[in-house]
């Protein structure tokens, strides 16, 4: 037998998976620890994780893979990696990491990014970037410039989370075209790095890490790593993708008018476009596809939503620790629209869709004669289906078709309460599949290696396993959701 390997470097966990070549099947999968990862809090708005906890889950993952499914190490012909998008990692000339990462939901350089829009000018800053540089990777390090300049002079490479994670299985710093892109480092026009953003913020190209493609030989396991993780030295490390780009490629969504989305911590809806489109206020964002290539462009507009199962995490919390299972069946109990009940879930920073804003997660419309338990827990479910179809309207006005989306059936798509109310309120029809972002790293790693002569092979052994429509509910639906923009609107206008 022939082995891939996937990681899938999350904010709440981390994540290995194990295909078989000939199959295309999944033979085992492990996350390194059985509760989420800790996100530093230093101060409101702000998360950071330690890069080499990641590394330590990794390694954890990997020994309980090879529990699960014990293999020939010999046999792993590829490894591939995804990973949390737009993380700030440092690294000094020993390749040691000098702070935090600076994570995806971190709103620290808002403002920096907001004034560098401005400094850059409207006419370069969209047609040119596609985005405004917003919190993004480029302006997370302008503000290390800024506020920890000691710190700053000390850097040899700076990198996104799984550019670090292959840095520590290879012993070679690295990144991506599309990985540039996440950061807001890409000029679309001139296809290089934007040279006026790294004017703009005064910071040296050599700090970028060196690129190398998305699919192909990136380096090689090193003895260190090998000994750590049970692999064999030698062993390639042949893709890797931020989260959702990775996650619409373990979906086989690589063409114009494909979409993926996906609802664990944060909600994403990643569709695939040949333009260069960008939205004025930049409340949604493009970057490089993994399949993008000179003679084709492949773009992924992206629509995040950072409060999606936090949301649910949290009432879970706050309603004794019940089961997922068991919060489904009291939000059942309560119909469609949760009678008047809104909840917003803009409670894990900065939101994007709302134009970078911190209005806060609030429940509005609650009476205490009508609503119960079942009440708060679909207002919850509906409110992050709301809040993702508002982002997709957005899309919708630049241009894109989202008549169908594809979702690994997991995270909030376990939910059928969910699945129902984001068919309905959307209007798009769903194709739930049997993969994760383990897994397309994995089938990544096959297309990278040449294991798969194309990408139409990489896919066999994923299977379709339900298809949910727009039904009878649409129609509550829908004016639940038509209620839930006016309120959203008079929240922003009192902020």
């Amino acid at each position: 037998m022939s082995f891939l390997l996937g990681y899938d470097i999350g904010s709440s966990s981390i994540k290995a998976a194990l295909l078989d070549v000939e199959s295309g099947r999944c033979l085992a999968s492990a996350t390194g620890s059985d509760e989420e990862l800790r996100i530093r809090v230093p101060k409101p708005g702000f998360a950071e994780q330690d890069p080499e906890m990641w590394w330590e889950e990794v390694q954890k993952a990997t020994r309980r893979l090879q529990q699960q499914f014990p293999f020939d190490a010999s046999a792993v012909k590829g490894i591939g990696i995804a990973y949390q998008m737009h993380g700030l990692v440092c690294v000094d000339e020993k390749l040691e990491v000098l702070r935090p990462s600076i994570i995806w939901c971190d709103s620290r350089a808002v403002q920096t990014g907001d004034e560098a829009a401005q400094q850059l000018g409207h006419d370069y800053t969209l047609p040119h970037l596609l985005n405004s540089p917003g919190n993004f990777t480029a302006s997370k390090l302008r503000w290390v410039r800024q506020n920890e300049p000691e710190l700053y002079a000390k850097i040899r490479h700076i990198m996104l989370p799984g550019d670090f994670i292959a840095m520590r299985l290879t012993g070679i710093p690295a990144t991506t075209n599309s990985g540039l892109s996440e950061g807001i480092f890409w000029d679309f026009k001139e296809r290089k790095v934007s040279g006026r953003l790294l004017e703009l913020y005064d910071i040296d190209a050599s700090l970028l890490a060196p690129v190398v493609p998305t699919f192909g030989e990136q380096g090689r396991v090193s003895k260190a790593a090998a000994e750590l993780l049970g692999l064999q030295e030698g062993t390639p490390v042949t893709y890797r993708a931020g989260d959702q780009p990775n996650n619409a490629f373990s979906l086989n969504v690589l063409q114009p008018g494909e979409a993926a989305t996906t609802a664990g911590t944060s909600g994403v809806v990643y569709a695939v476009h040949d333009q260069p489109a960008f939205d004025a206020q930049s409340r949604v964002n493009t970057f490089i596809h993994v399949n993008n290539s000179e003679e084709e462009v492949r773009n992924g507009v992206l629509m995040c939503l950072n409060g999606t199962g936090i949301l649910n995490s949290w009432l879970r919390q706050v309603s004794g620790g019940i089961s997922y299972d068991t919060m489904n069946g009291l939000a059942e109990k309560a119909p469609p629209g949760a009678e008047g009940l809104r909840i917003f879930p803009f409670g894990n920073g900065a939101e994007r869709i709302l134009g970078n804003r911190l209005p806060g997660a609030s429940v509005h419309g609650l009476d205490f004669g009508i609503h119960s338990q079942g009440h708060l827990l679909r207002a919850g479910q509906e409110g992050i289906v709301f809040a993702l179809a508002y982002g997709m309207d957005i899309m919708r006005d630049m241009g894109l078709r989202i008549n169908r989306v594809r979702a690994g059936k997991a995270n909030m798509f376990l939910s059928p309460l969910f699945r129902e109310a984001f068919a309905n309120a959307t209007g798009a029809e769903i194709e739930l599949y049997n993969t994760d972002g383990a897994q397309g790293a994995a089938r990544g790693a096959g297309v990278g290696a040449g294991v798969f002569a194309s990408f139409g092979e990489a896919f066999r052994g994923m299977d379709c396993l339900a298809t949910i429509s727009p039904d009878e509910k649409q129609t509550a639906y829908q004016n639940a959701y038509a209620d839930w923009k006016i309120k959203l609107q008079q929240i922003l206008s009192n902020r």
